[in-house]
């Protein structure tokens, strides 16, 4: 493990959607410059270091403040629910639910998304490209209306502001993180602190990463031929779940060019030309372009024995039945109001074909999933509830 100090200033071009509604092939060059305060990354040699926003450059105490705030349940319109409760550090992040849920009961149309490594994600939500930048994405679960999360309102803030502030707990973190702000907290403050803890989730250190790097011992013989699977151009897994991140929407500091693939996987077809449910249909939301129907963002797999249930709406239970999805090329729904065969979705990925595996060949690959949990991250206290519990 490197314990990576960064303290500097540098100017990257990198390639980002030239408007919110272009289909995420659209590209244009942006130069921006970016200054990074010291931070103890703690990431291996073979990890690049990830991007940092120019107006919110990372810090421990910004972190710890930010850890504090994610947990804090007070953090809500109605003070019942925090940043955890739909993303549990048990859970990879995530909370293991179908569909998330908000702070007044609101059931939401998709499920939560896994935090780990999200700072080497270009585009933070399954379907929007436009989303890029953690500051301007967590103002979304924090005060959107449609679906409610934390369910924050102008009317509200105030006086979660004040309760904040007024905590003992608080006072030193707050001080700390932000010297110039004179105790008061403030929307800005609560957004940047979160973002940097939630910038800080990094998850690097699973048996598939120690094999990696030379401890042929972390995997077993089961686990090692399930790799071999995953990588090969039979089940083509990791066309879309490759890369350091196994994801192939990942940025970093050494990328020049950015690609924010989206993918339909034929989940659906419910009108036999390519439908997807209404008010859960990926990219097209967006960008209306009939192409981007039923398109999502491909997640890591990290930690992915964790984070059940599967897909964007948690319709998949097990990683059985995920391997059962992509080798028969997509989901046949026979009956109901989804009905419909997504084998056949005209928008389907072109990687999504189909592939036979039988019952050595499939627990082979389970295994080798299993292998990319990294019992460091969901056990690491840093990442943990700071509050003292019940």
């Amino acid at each position: 493990m490197l314990l990576r100090r960064f303290r500097s200033t540098l100017t990257f071009l990198v390639l980002l959607p030239i408007t919110a509604a272009c289909s995420d092939q659209s590209r244009t060059h942006i130069e921006y410059e970016i200054s990074y305060e010291e931070y103890v990354w703690n990431l291996p040699r073979n990890v690049p270091l990830p991007l940092v926003p120019p107006s919110n450059p990372m810090g421990e105490a910004k972190f710890q403040l930010g850890r504090h705030l994610f947990y804090d349940v007070r953090l809500s319109g109605n003070g019942t629910q925090s940043c955890a409760n739909c993303h549990e550090q048990a859970k990879a992040f995530t909370d293991g639910k179908r569909l998330a849920v908000g702070s007044t009961g609101q059931v939401h149309h998709r499920s939560s998304m896994p935090l780990a490594n999200i700072a080497y994600v270009p585009t933070l939500t399954w379907g929007n490209s436009s989303l890029r930048q953690l500051e301007t994405q967590i103002l979304i679960p924090l005060f959107g209306s449609d679906p409610i999360e934390q369910g924050i309102s102008d009317s509200t803030l105030p006086g979660i502001l004040q309760t904040l502030q007024a905590d003992p707990t608080y006072r030193p973190l707050l001080k700390e993180a932000f010297p110039e702000s004179e105790g008061s907290f403030s929307q800005g403050i609560i957004v940047d602190s979160l973002a940097v803890f939630v910038r800080g989730l990094t998850s690097f250190e699973s048996p598939f990463d120690r094999f990696q790097r030379g401890e042929s011992a972390t995997l077993s013989a089961a686990a090692k031929r399930g790799r071999a699977l995953y990588f090969g151009e039979t089940l083509e897994c990791f066309h879309c779940h490759g890369g350091y991140n196994l994801s192939n929407s990942t940025v970093d500091r050494t990328m020049a060019f950015v690609e924010k693939p989206f993918h339909n996987t034929g989940l659906y077809n419910i009108d036999g030309q390519g439908g997807f449910p209404e008010g859960n249909r990926g990219l097209f939301e967006l960008t209306r372009n009939p192409s981007d129907m039923g398109k999502f963002r491909a997640l890591s797999l990290r930690n992915v024995e964790l984070t059940a249930p599967y897909m964007h709406d948690g319709s998949i239970a097990t990683l059985s039945e995920v391997i059962d999805f992509y080798a028969a090329g997509g989901r046949n729904i026979t009956e109901g109001v989804h009905a419909g065969d997504g084998r056949k979705n005209p928008f389907k990925d072109g990687f999504v074909t189909g592939f036979a595996i039988d019952a050595e060949q499939k627990s082979d690959l389970i295994e080798f999933l299993k292998s990319l949990t990294d019992r460091d991250f969901i056990e690491n206290p840093r990442f943990s509830n700071p509050w003292p519990q019940p």
